[in-house]
């Protein structure tokens, strides 16, 4: 019998609940599959208050996005190809970032106007330079330059026997609130079943590619995209460290993490 994805609930890494068994051409293809990274780096970065786009602004002596690609960079030899995603009119990235793309990396000038279309595009892209459908994706984005080898490796080893794929999330530790268009509190959810969704994000290149198309651009993450067509990713715990720099103040304690880790011994 074929195998297919399971469309059930899926636990965190470690959950006793296990996928049917596959077969022997299913786990040959698996072996065979490649990784690609995908940095959406398209976007303005309003929320940021910072001239120009946030991914450029300079954190710890280097750009922001040079943080993010150094993570991936670092695992030399794991990966098929690096690429970043910019828009088409991108006249800062040569600048920010003069040495990229270098070997086995490519510039994709295909972003578009959400990140759902940067994505898609990116990975259209992508198919068109040789990866195949069932090649792996990791979706990071380029504000979150804060992520580990050890994180990355991590997602990879709980995802890359998968039959749906999954991300990097953090638990909810703080409590959440539900407010009114008042702006006062309506209930109060519980935190136990919340996880921070965080990337990367990794998923078959063709079955996420085929999610986004259905999806559309509402999707803020390629998780949703996966779970509007019936699947369950799985989540893999990552840490309160990797957050996406989104407000000013994300800004300073970026800096100063960085700094610590340089000084670390």
């Amino acid at each position: 019998m074929q195998n297919t994805p399971r469309r059930l609930a899926r636990g965190v890494k470690g959950d006793s609940r296990m996928a049917a068994p596959l077969s022997l051409a299913a786990v040959a293809s698996m072996s065979a599959s490649r990784l690609f990274v995908l940095i959406p780096c398209a976007g303005s970065g309003s929320r940021a208050a910072s001239a120009g786009p946030k991914q450029y602004h300079r954190i710890a002596g280097r750009p922001m996005v040079e943080h993010t690609l150094e993570a991936f960079r670092s695992l030399v030899g794991r990966f098929e190809g690096i690429a970043l995603v910019v828009s088409p009119d991108d006249a800062d990235v040569g600048i920010v970032l003069p040495r990229f793309p270098g070997a086995g990396e490519h510039l994709l000038r295909v972003g578009g106007a959400t990140r759902a279309a940067t994505v898609r595009n990116g990975l259209r892209a992508l198919r068109n330079a040789g990866a195949g459908p069932h090649d792996w994706a990791l979706v990071h984005d380029a504000a979150r330059c804060l992520v580990t080898p050890t994180q990355i490796e991590a997602l990879i080893a709980a995802c890359e026997h998968d039959p749906v794929g999954g991300l990097l999330a953090h638990r909810l530790a703080d409590t959440l609130k539900v407010a009114s268009p008042a702006g006062r509190v309506v209930r109060t959810p519980t935190r136990a079943d919340k996880w921070l969704a965080q990337t990367p994000q990794m998923f078959r290149i063709g079955m996420l590619l085929d999610a986004l198309e259905r999806a559309g651009d509402a999707v803020t993450d390629e998780a949703s995209a996966i779970e509007a067509i019936g699947l369950a990713p799985l989540l893999v715990p990552g840490s309160a460290q990797n957050f996406k720099l989104t407000y000013p103040e994300d800004f300073a304690l970026a800096e100063a993490l960085l700094r610590s880790r340089r000084a670390a011994p």
